[in-house]
Order: C-alpha cells, then sequence, then structure tokens
C-alpha cells in the first residue's frame, strides 16, 4: 500500500510541474518537448547530439523530434553543423539564445520553492516527504488538492458513520477512500501516521 500511495504523490508531483512547465513554456511559444530537447543537448556529449540520439534519449519519434528542431531553429535556440568527417551526419547544439532561455528556466521556481519549505523536517518515510513536496506545490500553485477524505478538514466521524461537512452529506467508506475535488487538508492532519491520498 505504501508503494502505490508513493507511486500517486510522485504521479501528483509530476502533474503539477508539467502544469507549471506548460503555462512558463506557452507565454514564449513553446511546447514541454522543446525544452526537454534543449535540455538534453545542453547535457549531450559531441557523439550524442544527432537529432537521431535526440529522439531516442527522449523515446519520442524521429518526426516529433525533426519538426522540434525545427522549431527551434527558426526561434535561434539552436544551431545545426554537418560533421567534418561524414557529411550525412547533423550535429545540434544551443546557440546563445538556447543556453540564455535554458538558463531562464531552470531550476523550476516552484519545485524549489517547495523543497525549500520541507529541507528543516525530519521525515521517517519517503510517503511523508512525498506528501509535504506536494502540499508546498499545491500551496505554491494555488491548486486544489485532491485528497482523500480523511485528511480533510471538512471530514467528520459521528457514531461510527462519516459525514462530510461541506455538504453535510453522509460518506460511505468507499466514498472517504476516494480523492475528492472539494478536500481542503486538514491544519492538525498528521502526515507522518496517515497518508494524504
Amino acid at each position: 500500500m505504501h508503494e502505490l500511495n508513493s507511486f500517486r504523490l510522485i504521479e501528483r508531483i509530476s502533474n503539477l510541474l508539467r502544469s507549471e512547465e506548460r503555462k512558463k513554456y506557452a507565454a514564449i511559444g513553446l511546447q514541454p518537448v522543446h525544452i526537454q530537447v534543449l535540455d538534453y543537448l545542453s547535457t549531450c556529449n559531441r557523439f550524442s547530439d544527432t537529432p537521431a540520439a535526440v529522439a531516442e534519449y527522449l523515446g519520442m519519434t524521429k518526426g516529433t523530434i525533426s519538426q522540434s528542431i525545427q522549431v527551434l531553429e527558426r526561434k535561434n535556440y539552436v544551431e545545426k553543423s554537418q560533421d567534418s568527417q561524414d557529411g550525412r551526419v547533423v550535429h545540434l547544439a544551443l546557440s546563445t539564445q538556447g543556453k540564455q532561455l535554458l538558463d531562464e528556466l531552470k531550476p523550476v521556481d516552484v519545485f524549489a520553492q517547495a523543497q525549500a519549505a520541507i529541507s528543516s523536517h525530519g521525515f521517517t518515510t519517503i510517503e511523508a516527504a512525498l506528501n509535504e513536496i506536494l502540499i508546498e506545490l499545491q500551496k505554491a500553485n494555488n491548486t486544489k488538492s485532491f485528497g482523500v477524505c480523511h485528511s480533510c478538514v471538512n471530514f467528520v466521524e459521528v457514531e461510527d458513520h462519516y459525514l462530510c461537512n461541506l455538504t453535510q452529506l453522509p460518506l460511505s467508506q468507499n466514498d472517504s477512500k476516494k480523492i475528492c475535488r472539494e478536500h481542503v487538508l486538514a491544519d492538525d492532519f498528521n502526515l507522518s501516521t496517515k497518508p494524504l491520498f
């Protein structure tokens, strides 16, 4: 069960980070794949800076990568050059503008904020640390938490029955184990003993 909770937490954290990235990239007319290409090119060596290597590394089709490289070339973020030994081989490199853009986009601000907010905590499990990272990311992004009822401020147990204080409706045991859009994390909820999900 802990493995499943950790997986869900990692998945939710990834979704929040991707959402933040998409907003940032859309503002400059790029897609996440474009930044992934730039990031890869900033770290690969001269034997791995070809379009085929980029496609292989990112697990994408050559066509997708080819189109992405064209976009990056038009925006002057990437430069192409012919191999000096084999004219059929094309090498890719970040332009000065590409390096500058990558520097401006890294690291993801909200993740850095979340990491700073939890650095002083002593966590005993990876699940508790991931819960805290997720909460900090949700606060920074101003997004809903989508947690389960037992961790919500509106969750009440009355005479062995569960109730949602927000809707004033009873909750079945099955309801209380599923994520809710209206979830608001209870201030006194102990992440070290109970998971958010």
